[in-house]
């Protein structure tokens, strides 16, 4: 048997730690982004038209993409978000980790403070990450720079392919209480199954006057399973509308509309659509008055 010598032992044994080491460091730091040599977090530079503080009557909301998940993201997701500044931002496809993240970054790099609540809709190892025996919750979540309150999380009976759900919360919408949805429905090619979440979401919705319904609806606006939304509330796009001849804007990489805000008891003000290389959705904006 070949014989090492002790110091060849060491030598081993110190390479292999340091290998260890620098492995970890590595990994650290595709976890956390970019940072300068004493372990601070740079900054995406913004537009020089950006908000300084949270816009109070500007709404947003945005399929973060998953698995597009990859950590290094929610430093650009932070930007993408600090650069429009809205009061509630709807996520979709979003992990609790990633949001953890993202609201960490938009307080610490860009002084915006949020408050976060989720509606997850499932654990998940292969999406979200974690430990298998606890992984990561997958669904929705509102950021909001008020206080939310009253917050419900409801599966749809239905999932389709894969469980789905909305959530809802009350919070502060230019300086009035409003109950804000997000909701994420059943991927393409599953319209009944899309009819029947939209009923579900419609009921609920229905209960109130003053409402803003933020999601991935994944139903281009004529489709027949929107129409129990557009019954109740109108797109912040106001050339927008469930009639095949309107004008929307569409949302997607694929060039269409799959993303909605829909309001009850606010006008629009203005609205924008804005592609992002961190999700194969774009960011919706619309500033509301009552």
């Amino acid at each position: 048997m070949p014989c090492v010598s002790t110091s060849r032992r060491r030598w081993v044994t110190g390479t292999a730690a340091r290998l260890l080491v620098g492995a970890v460091v590595v990994a650290c730091m595709a976890l956390v982004g970019p940072s300068t040599p004493n372990g601070a977090r740079i900054a995406e530079p913004l537009p020089v038209d950006a908000p300084k503080d949270v816009v109070p009557n500007r709404v947003m909301t945005w399929n973060i993409c998953n698995p597009c998940n990859e950590s290094r993201h929610n430093l650009g997701r932070a930007a993408e978000i600090a650069t429009y500044a809205p009061q509630v931002v709807g996520l979709q496809e979003a992990c609790v980790r990633d949001v953890e993240a993202i609201r960490d970054h938009l307080q610490y790099l860009y002084g915006l403070v949020y408050h976060v609540e989720y509606g997850s809709v499932l654990r998940s190892w292969g999406r979200c990450g974690g430990l298998p025996w606890s992984p990561g919750g997958f669904g929705q979540a509102v950021l909001s720079a008020a206080p939310m309150t009253d917050r419900v999380n409801v599966e749809y009976p239905d999932g389709g392919s894969e469980d789905r759900g909305y959530m809802a919360v009350t919070t502060l919408v230019d300086g009035r209480p409003v109950r804000v949805f997000n909701t994420h429905l059943a991927q393409r090619r599953q319209e009944a199954v899309r009819a029947e979440q939209t009923g579900v979401l419609a009921a609920e919705v229905a209960r109130h006057d003053r409402t803003i319904v933020l999601g991935d609806f994944n139903a281009v606006p004529d489709a027949s399973e929107l129409t129990a939304m557009w019954g109740l509330a109108a797109d912040a796009d106001p050339k927008c509308g469930s009639s095949a001849t309107g004008t929307c804007e569409p949302t997607t990489d694929w060039h269409s509309k799959f993303d909605y805000i829909f309001l009850r008891g606010f006008v629009p003000l203005v609205h924008g659509v804005h592609p992002t290389p961190y999700s194969d959705h774009n960011l919706l904006h619309a500033g509301l008055r009552l």
